[in-house]
């Protein structure tokens, strides 16, 4: 296995993050875990919310799916509601969507599929195709507010997936009865997998998760020979046993036959196996920081990737130079400091205060970049940049039942200030943002050439 930045892997501030000659010793680290943890053990695993929360790069060659790949030009979506004529795994009688049924020969079924839809096998802006997958429970939010924040956490999902060209789905039923809380989300991600062939990654984020980099894009091809990408810090996992080196309400697998069989293996931890009580027996015998018994889906990767390292390691991609996940209550305070600097470097260079369509913006993004690294603020995180998703772990926004560590105004005024944070990057090309970060409902028209005038 290759461990290329462990210095880097740490969960404490944000302001050491990811600097490659920080260092936080393994007792602080523990005593992040293990607050995290409590966080975690509150919260009522809604439908979405699976919370339990280097470059840590666990290897070498991908066995995915080779028709992914570019080959064509994509057409306009007129030219893409017809089906081939010839068969493929779609009409045999005994494919299921089930997660309970395991397929065979994906990488081989996806690809023939592509090839009799070679315009579906790049992406609408280039590239490797995304379907981002989210959701929530079926029935109405317990929290007054609940349903309004739902709306507006999956509002920002749709608008960064607009700016960037992927798909999206999502879901408000269980597809597995038995498969209930954190456990829900991979029958959807499965069934998900063989609804969309002609999408190389599903991107899994919990509903609670607010996107807050509306620039930043997916660097897929620093896991080309990834079919996992998980948040976490691997000597976490592998020489501190603890359940939080990683976290699961955020991650990308790439749709392929590995991924098929390291979900079923995964899913076979979960409530509708008869196994279940004894995995979470198994779980705790080894992460001794997990607190409660049951079985969860974030503790049995680590268990996959601690004891079943040889068939699984070399392909998940442990993530800790960006925020791929961040947890709120370190992010939320730095909001107004990283907008500041923002206007600062605006009000300077004439370039970055063009209007530009919406189409267009993310390509002012790498211009951005290089005035933010001359400014002293590039590479990671660390409260200088902005977090590419925020995670409102143990918030529970619409059951209302929070974390008792924090109170629910807290939550609710932290979940306004960073959806409005996001929104402001959305609103910039409409011609309008929030002065205030947490007024909602107010929105002033931005004069020509702002922030400079």
């Amino acid at each position: 296995m290759v461990f290329p930045d462990q210095e880097n892997s740490q969960m404490s501030k944000p302001n050491t993050r990811f600097k490659a000659s920080s260092f936080i010793s393994d007792g602080i680290l523990f005593l992040g875990g293990a607050l995290v943890a409590l966080l975690l053990v509150w919260s009522l695993w809604s439908f979405t919310n699976p919370n339990p929360s280097s470059a840590s790069n666990f290897s070498t060659t991908s066995s995915t799916a080779t028709g992914g790949a570019a080959t064509s030009p994509t057409l306009a979506d007129d030219d893409l509601l017809d089906d081939a004529p010839d068969p493929t795994f779609y009409d045999d009688p005994e494919l299921t969507y089930s997660i309970e049924n395991p397929i065979k020969n994906w990488d081989e079924k996806r690809q023939r599929w592509l090839q009799l839809h070679p315009s579906l096998t790049s992406g609408r802006r280039g590239g490797e195709r995304v379907l981002l997958v989210t959701g929530s429970q079926p029935s109405a939010c317990q929290n007054p507010i609940g349903d309004h924040l739902l709306l507006r956490l999956f509002k920002n999902k749709v608008d960064y997936c607009r700016v960037h060209g992927y798909d999206i789905f999502y879901n408000n039923v269980l597809l597995h009865p038995k498969m209930f809380g954190y456990w829900a989300k991979y029958p959807v991600v499965r069934a998900a997998m063989i609804a969309h062939p002609e999408v190389e990654w599903i991107w899994w984020v919990d509903s609670d998760a607010t996107i807050t980099d509306m620039d930043f894009k997916l660097p897929l091809e620093r896991y080309k020979n990834h079919n996992l990408v998980i948040h976490g810090w691997a000597h976490m996992i592998l020489q501190n046993k603890s359940w939080v080196g990683l976290n699961a309400g955020v991650f990308l697998i790439r749709n392929c036959q590995w991924s098929m069989d390291l979900i079923d293996r995964w899913a076979a931890m979960g409530p509708q196996s008869p196994d279940y009580e004894k995995w979470g027996e198994i779980q705790r015998s080894i992460f001794k920081d997990k607190l409660f018994p049951e079985a969860d889906d974030q503790t049995g990767l680590a268990y996959l990737i601690l004891k079943e390292g040889e068939k699984w390691a070399d392909k998940i991609y442990i993530e800790s130079e960006y925020y791929l996940q961040g947890y709120w209550v370190e992010i939320v305070g730095t909001l107004d400091g990283i907008s500041d600097r923002r206007v600062e470097i605006e009000k300077r260079v004439r370039e970055l205060r063009r209007r530009r369509a919406e189409r267009v913006s993310v390509s002012y993004a790498g211009m951005r970049e290089q005035y933010l690294k001359d400014a002293g603020y590039g590479g990671g995180g660390g409260g200088r940049r902005r977090p590419f998703i925020t995670h409102f772990t143990g918030c529970e926004p619409c059951s209302g039942n929070h974390n008792v560590l924090y109170s629910g105004s807290s939550c609710w005024k932290g979940m306004e200030k960073a959806l409005n944070f996001a929104d402001n990057q959305v609103l910039r090309n409409y011609g309008y943002g929030r002065l205030d970060l947490l007024n909602t409902s107010s929105v002033t028209p931005l004069p020509f050439d702002y922030p400079a005038v």
